[in-house]
């Protein structure tokens, strides 16, 4: 199966009604109520169309000189369809039978695309994903009476795939409005209306089928999971409730063909109430910054450091003079909370922190040291290219020494020497104990560390020789631990990795 834009796929509308086997409650619990199905949704379809608009957006296209056009579709040996398509497609190539001439750019091409959106100001502000408008030349939003109206971008961001445009009209448009998405509940109905096969004011019917959604498309993933049918041309559209409210933009859909199976994701609406607002004032989207890399807190991460539950977000590396660096928040913190919200999985925390208000103090929660803290963490800006977070400081180098294998963890470390930061290029920087060499299926080796990376951290305390390194690791083996904590540098990209602390050499299991 693959992901895709809806702007890009489709099937014809399907839906189909099931009922799920009834929830075992306990003794003298009350029955749970589900709101009733509709006997129809005209009513608010009619109140709802005359809101939702098609977008047809152009742009040019230059061919390439060597352009010959599209390839022949591929037919067994011997089908007869072979030589018609052949001669056909030689008949109709750019610039006659044989392309191009060699040198010569062939005319520019006008390619046009078509996508949904919806306006949200009768003044004329129109909503659609920023996919729908990326790279066109010239936009038009066609309204339901099929008036087309030239619209201007506003402000558009990638990052949450929004944009907004303006249309000017001398008469007030119909509008819709948000609503609070995050009262939605999984099975509450909802309805899709959008442009699907550029057929215009299509509806569809569903119900929401998550919340919450990751669909790696970016760091604030939070979609919501739909079975109305999403398809080519319901890009930017939006995702109704019962009460007309808008509370999704449709997005995304999960597929085997390219069409609609009954998963779609939207925008919640509660997440692009913040970034129109944004766009319309601002004409890009202003994020709340921390400020630090952050990775995901293994059970064995939790294990090494005393933590009872794998959660919550881990400080591999802090940017200096930023947020979190001003705010005393140091790399091995683990963030539980942030601005009194529980930061569950790694994920959590860039959304939480982009909707926080930029300027405002908040109280981060993280576990350092085998116990809870807080700190106050006055929120920045998020820069439009961030710098990457460095765990490293400035030492002067160490002197020479020879390679120390650590018994059973399968890796031999030396000192940082000139020699062996040009070996591995290691920049005059870094801290720490650089790993010469890592035997084939130890568990170093099978958690990606490999040689000329260097160890910063044991136990979350700073090492600059291997025997810093063999002492920590004695010391976690006396405290019972299973694995020890190291933050390793690999080239640009600092990472906490537990390795399992096997018992000393000299040492029989009992």
């Amino acid at each position: 199966m693959r992901l895709t834009r809806p702007l890009l796929r489709t099937t014809a509308l399907a839906l189909t009604l099931a009922f799920a086997a009834p929830l075992v409650a306990p003794v003298l619990a009350p029955p749970a109520f589900a709101r009733s199905a509709p006997e129809s949704f005209a009513d608010l379809a009619e109140k709802l169309l005359p809101g939702v608009v098609n977008i047809s957006t152009s742009q040019t296209l230059q061919a390439r000189a060597d352009s010959r056009g599209p390839d022949m579709p591929q037919f067994p040996p011997g089908s007869p369809f072979e030589q018609f398509f052949k001669e056909f497609m030689e008949r109709n190539r750019p610039n006659g039978p044989n392309g191009a001439p060699p040198g010569r750019n062939q005319a520019p091409r006008r390619a046009q695309s078509l996508g949904s959106g919806f306006i949200i100001d009768a003044g004329g502000i129109v909503i659609t994903n920023n996919h729908v408008i990326d790279g066109a030349d010239e936009i038009n939003v066609i309204l339901q009476d099929n008036t087309s109206l030239k619209a201007t971008l506003i402000g558009r961001d990638e990052r949450s795939d929004i944009a907004v445009l303006k249309v000017e009209t001398d008469k007030p448009l119909p509008a819709v409005k948000f609503g609070d998405s995050d009262k939605s509940r999984v099975g509450d109905w909802v309805v899709a209306i959008g442009n699907p096969f550029g057929l215009g004011g299509s509806v569809t019917a569903g119900i929401v089928s998550a919340r919450g959604r990751n669909i790696d498309q970016g760091p604030y993933d939070n979609f919501i999971q739909t079975d109305a049918a999403i398809n080519k041309g319901n890009s930017g559209g939006p995702l109704f409730n019962m009460d007309g409210e808008v509370i999704g933009i449709n997005t995304a859909i999960y597929s085997p063909s390219g069409g609609s199976v009954g998963i779609g994701f939207s925008i919640p609406s509660n997440m692009a109430k913040t970034v129109v607002a944004q766009l319309r004032d601002f004409g890009k989207a202003r994020r709340g910054w921390l400020g630090v890399r952050i990775q995901q807190v293994s059970p064995e991460i939790a294990e090494s450091v005393g933590l009872k539950e794998a959660s919550g977000a881990m400080v591999a590396g802090v940017n200096d003079d930023g947020p979190a660096d001003k705010g005393k928040v140091k790399s091995g913190d683990i963030i539980l909370k942030f601005n009194n919200q529980a930061v569950k999985e790694m994920r959590n925390l860039p959304l939480i922190v982009s909707q926080t208000d930029i300027g405002k103090e908040v109280p981060v929660t993280v576990w350092r040291d085998g116990k809870e803290i807080t700190l106050a963490v006055k929120v920045g800006e998020l820069p439009d290219e961030q710098k990457q977070a460095s765990a490293g400081g400035k030492a002067a180098p160490a002197p020479a020494g020879k390679p120390v294998e650590l018994a059973g963890l399968g890796i031999k470390l030396a000192e940082l020497t000139p020699e062996l930061r040009s070996k591995f290029s290691i920049g005059p920087d870094q801290k720490g104990v650089v790993i010469t060499d890592i035997e084939a299926g130890s568990p170093a080796a099978e958690r990606g560390i490999k040689p000329g990376d260097v160890i910063v951290e044991v136990a979350q305390e700073s090492v600059s020789t291997p025997g810093d390194v063999s002492d920590r690791i004695e010391k976690a083996r006396k405290a019972s631990r299973k694995s020890v904590l190291m933050l390793v540098q690999s080239g640009e990209s600092p990472r906490f990795i537990p390795l399992p602390v096997t018992p000393s050499p000299d040492k029989k299991p009992g």
